[in-house]
């Protein structure tokens, strides 16, 4: 587990293949599966559902409030990483998979990007240092629930149902 203010990465190991977990985490659909924020995603456009460049949008829900945002895929190499960047620019969410003697080691990352910081400077003036210490809390404390709730799918289903 690593930390600062601004980025954040924890992981689990998942007795599933790398190939089966990018499948499961590659698959914005299913987000709201694992995801204590996001309760649903879709592709923008179907026909680049998956690769690098694709966008698509994602509805999150917190207590008080409900908002969507759209996100671009930055990297899909299948048994290795698939990450997005938020509003294509503000804050980058990963996943990595590592072999490992008992399967996967699942890897999630975050991180506040100077972009994304600069927007909620001018979203959000004097309040902005709040609003981003709340955001972070909430990847904070959404990191290892989101991954020990991928690890609990991953391990009860077999693999091709995944």
């Amino acid at each position: 587990m690593t930390q600062n203010p601004r980025q954040h990465q924890e992981s689990v190991t998942v007795n599933a293949s790398v190939e089966a977990l990018y499948d499961l985490v590659s698959d914005v659909t299913r987000t709201g599966e694992w995801s204590p924020v996001c309760k649903t995603c879709w592709w923008d456009e179907e026909d680049s559902a998956g690769t690098v460049g694709a966008w698509f949008t994602g509805r999150n829900e917190v207590p008080g409030r409900t908002w969507e945002t759209r996100s671009q895929v930055v990297a899909a190499e299948r048994g290795r990483e698939f990450a997005w960047v938020v509003g294509g620019k503000y804050v980058r969410w990963a996943f990595t998979m590592t072999p490992a003697e008992s399967g996967t080691v699942l890897t999630e990352s975050w991180e506040f990007l100077p972009e994304g910081i600069a927007m909620f400077q001018e979203k959000f003036g004097d309040n902005a240092d709040a609003q981003i210490a709340d955001r972070t809390q909430q990847a904070l404390d959404g990191i290892p629930r989101t991954l020990a709730a991928i690890k609990q799918i991953a391990e009860s289903v077999p693999a091709a149902q995944m």
